[in-house]
Parts: structure tokens; sequence; C-alpha cells
């Protein structure tokens, strides 16, 4: 009950529940059972300013009444050509108003909605088509060639294309379905089909975390300890087929604020766009937030971004160098979100609670609960002791799509991650589980030493992996990307991080082997690919040669 009330004084406090218009947030709360959070996040934009900027994207501005009468069309077309209640819509997009507009429309007519991750190859698509009955497709021209692998039954419509790179594939686009006549008429659905998100697998066929149901109170969470206020610009450059962007774009939306989306992550062009736009908050994920500090770095003239008052992180571990560096270009007002797909957010860390402890993922926001369990099953309370950490959020989880499900403690959801707590009640993320190596008898967490990597002056990048070693068990493998301008290189920069790391953390921190690569693996949203290291017998260095 206190975790509901904190999050309805953070939602009024936000200006996203109307206290003069008590009608418009009823009006949310029964859209959003029967049509969804899409399309519940709209209606109270829709009442009090239908023709204020809802999103700017490549093709320029769109207003809330626009993506509205945009979507509903679209939903009508959808409905004469068989689609409707009980159908499965997916999206394989980028960033841009078609996606908006077909998240829109398929809770319009009662679908559920497939969010397909654009790293996505070929056969992966087509085994989730096929696990997730989908019925249509909604996708980017670029990715024609991934399409022609969905199966048979799958219909498919073009988001974004090029007129003047005419698409692979003859399929309607959703811009000219948005021309569809109002005749049609459009049956509101009885229950919101919900859902589902991809996981961040990067092997094999990532699994669906369906979200079948929603609450108006779930936004209370992020605003509890985010203060985002309704009628602001959002710089959105995490991805919304991801949970972060996603996320946020529903409550940039709901809040009746400006959305800046763009097709493709420059760092340059996400400074420009908070300068221009006078955006008051940019959500991104660590490695868009690294790559803007280089860019800023780099440039000739810096861009005004005194206008933020939020820049949020999430997706993997904010490093306490890369938060510092953030706080010194941007100001105080950094945000480390953490969560997962299944559970959504989990915690989140204040500027405050950064500036006394960097490395934090801070506290759980109204309605969460976050419990650490040991590997006897017996909860850690204490400070510095580690636990496996477990999370409730108020989402209902009741397995993936594919039937499996994860271990719960409590009615507390399973994370993989491993996690401590500090003498002030601040949670901390030591990695996961399953990455722990562990060497001459001791546990070491691959992110501490990672950590420790991008403090020294002359590393831009950095992961760790355990090796077999015959005399400890494993021992480190570092993988570096060396900073510009650093100073040391080659084995000069190797005995520097092994000293580095010695001094910080201890000898058996210290890497074995320190390798020097041009960039790291990592997926669409930034997350370290560390399989991909485990998987590499040979790896390319630098100087052309091979390291096994």
């Amino acid at each position: 009950m206190v975790g509901l009330v904190r999050g309805a004084r953070a939602m009024i406090a936000s200006g996203i529940v109307p206290l003069a218009r008590p009608d418009l947030a009823l009006r949310s709360v029964r859209v959003l059972r029967r049509q969804g959070p899409f399309v519940g996040a709209l209606q109270v934009p829709l009442g009090r300013a239908p023709h204020s900027v809802a999103l700017i994207d490549d093709a320029g501005p769109m207003t809330y009444w626009e993506l509205d009468q945009g979507s509903t069309a679209l939903a009508r077309a959808w409905g004469s050509c068989g689609l409707g209640s009980g159908s499965v819509v997916a999206t394989l997009c980028r960033d841009h108003r078609y996606l908006v507009i077909a998240m829109l429309a398929a809770g319009k007519l009662g679908a559920r909605l497939v969010l397909l991750n654009t790293g996505f190859s070929g056969p992966q698509l087509r085994a989730i088509a096929e696990r997730e009955n989908i019925d249509a497709l909604v996708h980017d021209c670029e990715f024609d060639a991934i399409v022609e692998h969905a199966p048979a039954s799958v219909t498919t419509y073009l988001g974004w294309h090029d007129p003047q790179a005419p698409a692979r594939r003859a399929c309607p686009t959703v811009s000219d379905l948005m021309l569809f006549p109002p005749s049609l008429p459009l049956p509101v659905p009885r229950a919101a089909r919900g859902f589902v998100l991809l996981t961040s697998g990067t092997t094999g066929i990532p699994k669906g975390a369906p979200r079948e149901r929603t609450s108006i109170l779930s936004t209370g969470q992020f605003l509890d300890r985010i203060p985002l206020r309704a009628g602001g610009v959002t710089v959105i450059a995490a991805p919304a087929f991801h949970g972060t962007g996603l996320s946020q774009l529903l409550l940039a939306l709901a809040l009746g604020s400006t959305v800046v989306l763009a097709r493709r992550f420059d760092p340059s062009a996400a400074l420009a766009a908070i300068e221009q736009h006078g955006a008051d908050a940019l959500i991104v994920v660590p490695t868009m937030l690294h790559r803007m500090l280089e860019a800023d770095a780099a440039a000739a003239e810096r861009r005004d971004t005194s206008s933020l008052r939020v820049l949020l992180t999430a997706g993997s571990a904010l490093a306490p160098e890369l938060y510092r560096r953030a706080t010194a270009r941007f100001g105080d007002v950094v945000h480390n979100l953490y969560g997962s797909t299944e559970v959504a957010v989990a915690s989140v860390a204040t500027p405050d609670e950064l500036r006394r402890a960097p490395g934090t993922v801070g506290r759980p926001p109204a309605g969460c609960q976050v419990k650490l369990v040991d590997q006897d099953g017996n909860e850690v309370t204490g400070a510095h002791r580690r636990g496996r950490v477990f999370v409730g959020s108020g989402l209902s989880f009741e397995g993936y799509t594919d039937g499996r499900s994860r271990e719960t403690y409590r009615g507390l959801l399973d994370t993989g991650d491993i996690g401590h707590w500090d003498w002030s009640g601040l949670l901390y993320i030591d990695g996961r589980a399953d990455d722990m190596i562990v060497s001459g008898g001791e546990n070491i967490h691959p992110v501490a030493v990672e950590n420790s990597l991008l403090e020294h002056p002359g590393v831009s990048d950095a992961a760790v992996i355990g090796v077999p070693d015959a005399d400890f068990g494993h021992r480190l493998r570092a993988y570096l990307v060396p900073a510009s301008g650093g100073g040391a290189a080659g084995e000069e920069l190797e005995d520097s991080v092994r000293d580095h790391i010695r001094a910080q953390l201890g000898r058996l921190a210290v890497p074995r082997d320190v390798v020097i690569v041009e960039s790291l693996p990592r997926n669409a949203t930034g997350k370290l690919l560390r399989n991909v290291l485990q998987d590499t017998e040979t790896v390319i260095t630098m100087d052309g040669s091979a390291r096994h």
C-alpha cells in the first residue's frame, strides 16, 4: 500500500495525472485494459492538447492527433484484411513513426504485438515467427533479405521505405494504409492481448517474455525515482524493441511530451538533437553514452545540453568512470536503471546516490522488491555479502512463450545476476552468476575488473573472461580497446594495465592474457557478448596478429 501511495504521488507530481481532468485519467485506465498500454498512453495528451507534437523523427514532426488518426486507419485496414482480436502482429523496425503507429494499431485491433530485434538473422526470424504464431509483420525495407525467411503464412507490410531504393518485396506500406477510409467500423476489443519482448539472447533463439497485463500505476515506479515532467522533450536513443527504449517511449507519450527518435544512432546527431529541441531528458544505453562523450570531446564546438534534467542509462552496467565523465559533461543529472526483460524495473540510482556511490544501481522504486539469496536458499541481509538477485516489480511473469520459466523465491523472480548491498542499503550488481570465474579457489567477478580497467587512462573499452589454466583452474583474459591519445600502446599498455589491476584489486585479479583489439562484440542494445569472446578461439588483434 505504501508503494502504491508513493507511485500515485509521483504520478501527480509529474503531471501525468491531470487533477483538473479526472475524466482523462479514468479514460486512460479503461482504454489500457481493453486496448493495452500503447493506446492507453495517448488518452491524456489527446484530451489535453491533441495538436501538440508527439514525436519528431527522420521525416519530421507528428502530432498526437495525427498518431491517433493514422493508427486508427491502419487498424481498420488490417481489419479489412482479416486481422483482428487474437491475431499476432510483429515489428522489425528501427525507431520511427511507422513503428509507433503499428504499435498503436495492434492495440486498437486487439492483436498481440511482438517486438523483434533489428539484429536478428533470417533463421532467427523464422523460428520466432513460428513459435509466436505471427500473422503479420511490419518491417523496414532494409530488412527485406531477412524477411524472406519468414513463413509463407506471414503477411508482410512495409514500414520505413526509401522511394529512391525500391523494396525487394512487393507489399503494402503502412503510410498507404494510413489513408484507409473511415467507413469500416472498428470494434473495441474486450481485453488487451499484451505484447512480447524478446530476451537479449546472443546465440540460438531468444526467449519471448510476455507482458499480458499492465497497470497505469507501473508508470509510478519510474516516476518515483526519475523526475520526468509532463510536456517536456525526450531524446530516446535506446531502441524501442528493447525494454528501456519501449518503457520510456510509452512514458514520454503518456506525459504528453515530445519524443525525438532517429532510425540510426549517431552520437553527434544525438548531441545536436538535445540542443536543437531543448530536450530535458535523454535515454541511452551505456555504450551510446560513451560514444556521445567521445564525439563531444572530438567536436570543434560543443553543443549546448544545459536543458537536460534527466539522463537515464540502462540496459547494461554503467561503469563508475563512465558515470564520472558523463556527470562532468552533462551535470548532476545521471540516473542508472537496473532491470530485466522479465521484470522491467528493479532499482534506480539517483544522481545523489551515484555521487556518493558510483557503480550503484540504487534502490527499488515504489511497488518493487529486491532480495538477495545465497546458495543455500537463505536471504542475504548484511552489507557486502553477495547473493543471487530476485525481483518483484508488480508485473506478472508466468513463464516464457516457449513454456520455460525462471526460478522464484517467495514470489520474486530470479534475474540471474549476483549482487550485494552496502551499509546504506544501496544495491550493486556484481555480474551474471554464470560469468563468475573461480581462480585459485577465489571467486572473481569480471565486472569489477572491467570497471577498474576502464579507469586506466589508456583504455577506452574492456571485457574480461575466464580461460583454462593448469595451475589456477582458470585465469583472466582481458580484451582492451585502447583510448585515442592514451599514450601507452602494445606491450607497454599491457604491462601498465597489469600494474593498475594489481594495485587496485590484488594479484589474483591480474589478467594472465591482455589482448588489444579494435572493438568488442556487442548486441544492438550495447550489451557485451561474452559468449562470442568465449567461443572465439582466435582473435585478430590491432597489429594483425592472431591470438589463440
